[in-house]
């Protein structure tokens, strides 16, 4: 699947955040995230950062990336299909895993029915984490998303499973 955009939103309604991922395919794939759920996420995608950001020059501090990205482009759903359905997959779980060339493979579970599979290069995982803390910032969820330093991130990167639902 090759990601051709990316948008995370806040939902005043839900008081929660949608992913919204659309590919080259013209396919949609939508997700929920909760506050207590991209609280518990964060500290392993910071972890991911440093780990990129350690084997490729990625970023080059901590506190780096300042700026948040440009959302001037509309996202571009006109004639977008829907495998998941249109309603947003309720993540409960996720695996992350970080594979041989660098990159890096985000499953969503909605407990045992619905999953979504996601491919980030080390660039897009950047983007999406600016995104994250936008986002939450602009919900006032008042969450610490702070990029992890080298001598703060867990040992263990590879496997992580967070049933937090």
């Amino acid at each position: 699947m090759q990601v051709r955009q990316v948008q995370i939103a806040h939902d005043a309604l839900q008081d929660r955040l949608v992913l919204r991922v659309a590919t080259q395919a013209d396919e949609e794939f939508r997700v929920w995230l909760t506050r207590r759920f991209l609280r518990e996420l964060w500290p392993h995608l910071a972890t991911l950062l440093t780990h990129a950001s350690n084997s490729a020059p990625l970023i080059a501090g901590v506190d780096a990336i300042q700026a948040p990205p440009s959302f001037e482009q509309a996202f571009q759903d006109d004639k977008a299909t829907y495998p998941l359905g249109s309603n947003p997959l309720l993540t409960s779980e996720i695996k992350v895993d970080t594979l041989a060339d660098g990159s890096f493979h985000l499953t969503f579970r909605e407990g045992r029915e619905r999953s979504f599979d996601l491919g980030l290069t080390p660039d897009l995982l950047q983007a999406l984490c600016a995104m994250l803390r936008a986002a939450a910032e602009q919900a006032q969820w008042g969450l610490d998303l702070a990029y992890a330093s080298a001598d703060q991130a867990p040992a263990a990167i590879g496997k992580v499973a967070a049933h937090l639902h």
